[in-house]
């Protein structure tokens, strides 16, 4: 043997060494993500009292749970009693409060009331946050709380939405957009903490599964939670039922679509839909899009 040759490497420690690096790496990720949520609950701590906007899904959920974490009694979570908001999803989130043990309220909200939000324009979903965190300011001022927080996430900040400007308008904190927390590192944290809305689907309020310029009334967001509701009893997780008028469009998401491509599942859309007056039954090939009805105001633009 030649001293300095090359020798050749063996594949088991070639294997071996790799596994060790790829560990490394995760390891070091999750000392990331870790130290996001320690910065989270500092920042929180810095807030003293809070109002969290509480809609139950993953990422208001885990900064409720991380707002009681941090804050104990001087954070309330607090749920806008809305048509907008499906019943399925108030009762969930009634039970994870329980399961976490903070504390939960409603209060109403109005939008429908506000003809600038029923005639559904681009700006709908600027309207509707403007009148929760009007409901919330008065509710603060009344108990004594000195901040609104709310879900919003670094993965939301480059989508159109609305609702983040009544927020700057309103001086609500996004805690988690603070912390540089993005969707899967929220539901990565919460997996770890143990907390059940750590795969739960993502969600929107019922309004948005009307086209922009076709006015939102109480009973076509009635109509869409029954038919939404009819679907997830059939099985699904991930989906939309959008109103096009006669019209229903259902979008399925793409790991699902199979199963609704069947011939019984066709049978079983038209027994949900057409009784609730739809003239048309139809399934969107392109499968779930979240915000697809905001491809309206691409092409328009």
């Amino acid at each position: 043997m030649i001293f300095g040759a090359q020798l050749p490497w063996n594949e088991k420690w070639k294997k071996r060494l790799y596994t060790l690096y790829m560990a490394a790496l995760v390891q070091l990720g999750f000392s990331l993500v870790e130290g996001k949520e320690q910065l989270l609950l500092e920042n929180l701590r810095g807030l003293r009292r809070v109002i969290v906007a509480y809609s139950g899904g993953t990422d208001s959920a885990y900064l409720a749970w991380a707002a009681h974490r941090a804050l104990g009694a001087d954070a309330i979570a607090v749920t806008a009693d809305s048509a907008s908001i499906p019943t399925s999803h108030k009762r969930a989130a009634e039970a994870f409060a329980r399961e976490c043990g903070f504390h939960h309220e409603y209060i109403e909200t109005h939008e429908f009331e506000n003809p600038d939000y029923v005639k559904n324009d681009k700006d709908r979903c600027f309207h509707c946050k403007d009148e929760l965190f009007d409901r919330l300011a008065e509710f603060g001022k009344e108990r004594g709380y000195e901040h609104i927080i709310y879900g919003v996430n670094q993965d939301d900040l480059g989508d159109y939405r609305p609702g983040q400007r009544a927020a700057k308008i309103h001086s609500v904190k996004a805690p988690l957009v603070e912390a540089g927390l993005t969707k899967s590192e929220i539901r990565e944290l919460s997996r770890r903490a143990g907390l059940s809305t750590w795969d739960r689907p993502a969600a929107a309020c019922l309004s948005s599964r009307v086209p922009y310029g076709t006015p939102v009334t109480v009973e076509t967001i009635q109509t869409i939670e029954q038919g939404e509701e009819a679907v997830r009893a059939l099985g699904f997780r991930q989906f939309r039922v959008r109103f096009h008028g006669d019209l229903v469009r259902i979008e399925i998401a793409k790991e699902e679509l199979g199963a609704a491509l069947k011939p019984e599942m066709a049978r079983a859309f038209t027994e949900i839909f057409k009784p609730l007056g739809f003239l048309y039954v139809t399934l969107d090939l392109e499968g779930y899009r979240q915000g697809s009805l905001n491809a309206a105001l691409h092409a328009n633009a």
